[in-house]
């Protein structure tokens, strides 16, 4: 249709304005200004008598084909970003490939080129306007490892409701606050990579399912509600009813293994009920950002995991984690210290984490557990870490410790670890990254497993 000398293309749900230049007038055509999601429109300006005339615009059917052709070139050039009737649909994902090193003692080294930390991900987010500030979301999200043609690992899927006053509210397959709100990964630089902290670094937890702190671990039948921030604080937690770990595909772990880290999943199973709450207060004084963090964790003991394991499994699991964060200028420092008693959850990691399956217990492989605690076992872990931003460079040297008691079936252990390595940020969406990372076995006698020496030069895309 026409109206006043503009076209309108009608194309699906959307509607795309050509303003048509009038060849009288000496207008010049251009693209640009702003319009509907999914849209360019074209818009004309006046141009100086001097310069050359760019297109004049005639009504004729040539013409009129190079200004749908235009418009099509525009909307490939967008953002990929749909709206329709106040409903935004986005398309995002991460692409990382990382070529490391593992060394541990008394193996043969064992290198490759993918992304066994599992960065590497696609997903679809949606927003719509409900209207009287309330929105509704839905959120679905794979992964896959860049260095194989396995098919995509199941991340979160969620849908949810919220408001800027009261928060939000996610049910379905979800983060752990300990993963991605009060610490853990958060304060990791190298969160995601082979020289992450937790898991295979050994100075966070990185349970493996049911709690979710490891790499590409999810928390299964949940609900998670995080708070809107209020004069610096806020808060998170999630509830996890019965079956909310059963088989979960991502990370099955079998109950009879007994390699480190690999014993049973944890979580909600058999109608037990889990729950993680976390809070945290950030603020800026005289410069300096500070932060503070803390959280709880109680992992139910299930009726199935005392019939499997009555030797060490007697009480549900309790973690406590604690950690501060202080930043000025170009400085960086981050800390946190996790307690756990009776570890179920704890005493697992998940693939991503551990670099591979820990259940398989193979000698020269690459995966290793040095975070997790003895089965049924009490321990701690400390991490820290110190960064220094010069121009597009981050400048990185963290490290820590776990420390697991013993208990009727497993001698104590201890690993402590340190990394120095560098990323480059190419632009905000790129970025290069690379390291090493010692790790130091106390104990090897006792237990499986060894010192290593982990060396990893990679290169991230997020788009």
């Amino acid at each position: 249709m026409q109206h006043h000398g503009v076209k309108f293309i009608k194309y699906a749900r959307f509607s795309c304005r050509m303003l048509m230049c009038s060849a009288q007038s000496n207008q010049t055509l251009r693209v640009g200004g702003s319009g509907q999601a999914g849209c360019i429109p074209l818009e004309c300006s006046r141009a100086k008598r001097t310069a050359p005339i760019v297109l004049t615009l005639k009504e004729n059917f040539r013409m009129k084909k190079k200004l749908i052709s235009l418009a099509v070139a525009g909307v490939l050039a967008a953002p990929m970003v749909v709206s329709a009737q106040g409903t935004n649909v986005t398309l995002f994902g991460s692409v990382q490939a990382e070529y490391a090193t593992v060394n541990k003692d008394g193996q043969s080294s064992q290198a490759l080129i993918g992304d066994d930390a599992g960065r590497s991900r696609m997903g679809m987010h949606v927003t719509e306007n409900l209207g009287g500030g309330l929105k509704a979301k839905a959120h679905v999200e794979y992964g896959f490892n860049t260095g194989s043609g396995a098919t995509g690992v199941a991340r979160e899927r969620w849908v949810a409701l919220a408001n800027d006053s009261w928060g939000e509210v996610k049910f379905g397959r979800v983060q752990s606050p300990f993963k991605d709100f009060a610490g853990g990964m958060t304060i990791d630089p190298f969160a995601y990579t082979t020289l992450q902290a937790a898991g295979s670094g050994g100075t966070m937890t990185a349970s493996a399912n049911g709690l979710g702190s490891g790499a590409q671990s999810f928390v299964n039948s949940a609900v998670r509600y995080d708070s809107p921030r209020v004069e610096g604080f806020s808060f998170a937690g999630i509830l996890m009813p019965g079956d909310s770990n059963r088989l979960d595909a991502a990370n099955f772990i079998s109950p009879t293994d007994t390699f480190q880290g690999s014993q049973s999943n944890s979580g909600g199973e058999d109608g037990e009920w889990d729950f993680q709450v976390a809070g945290k207060y950030e603020a800026q004084v005289a410069g300096h950002n500070l932060g503070a963090f803390g959280g709880y964790s109680r992992d139910n003991l299930s009726t199935r995991q005392k019939t499997l394991n009555p030797a060490v499994l007697h009480n549900n699991e309790h973690i406590w984690r604690g950690g501060l964060m202080w930043g000025f200028q170009n400085f960086k420092l981050s800390g946190q210290y996790e307690r756990i008693s009776n570890a179920i959850g704890a005493a697992t990691c998940s693939n991503a984490a551990a670099l591979g399956n820990p259940g398989t217990g193979l000698g020269d492989s690459r995966s290793h557990c040095n975070s997790a605690m003895n089965l049924g076992g009490d321990g701690h872990l400390w991490f820290a870490s110190g960064q220094y931003d010069w121009g597009n460079t981050s400048i990185i040297a963290q490290g820590g410790m776990s420390d697991a008691n013993a208990t009727a079936t497993a001698l104590k252990h201890e690993v402590s670890t340190f990394t120095v390595g560098l990323i480059h940020n190419l632009s905000k969406r790129s970025s290069l990254f690379g390291g090493y990372q010692r790790g130091m076995v106390d104990d090897k006698a006792a237990n499986p497993l060894r010192d290593h020496n982990t060396y990893s030069v990679g290169m991230r895309h997020n788009f």
